[in-house]
């Protein structure tokens, strides 16, 4: 593994034979570290808009499992 940083990024250089499923999840966990590191937003603000968006969520589904 190599890693190298530059002036705009940084760098991670892996051989083929990694796993790529392992590396999806790492990537991912990237993506969510770079989207929020800026972001102002407190836990419980989070949570409440998780709440609202899995409430509406399952008032528009809830027939597809409740019969």
């Amino acid at each position: 593994m190599v890693i190298e940083r530059t002036s705009k990024e940084i760098i991670i250089r892996l051989p083929s034979y990694v796993d790529i499923e392992g590396l999806q999840r790492l990537v991912d966990c990237l993506a969510y570290k770079e989207a929020t590191a800026k972001s102002k937003a407190k836990q419980s603000d989070v949570d409440a808009l998780a709440k609202k968006a899995k409430e509406g969520w399952w008032a528009k589904n809830k027939s597809r499992f409740v019969k």
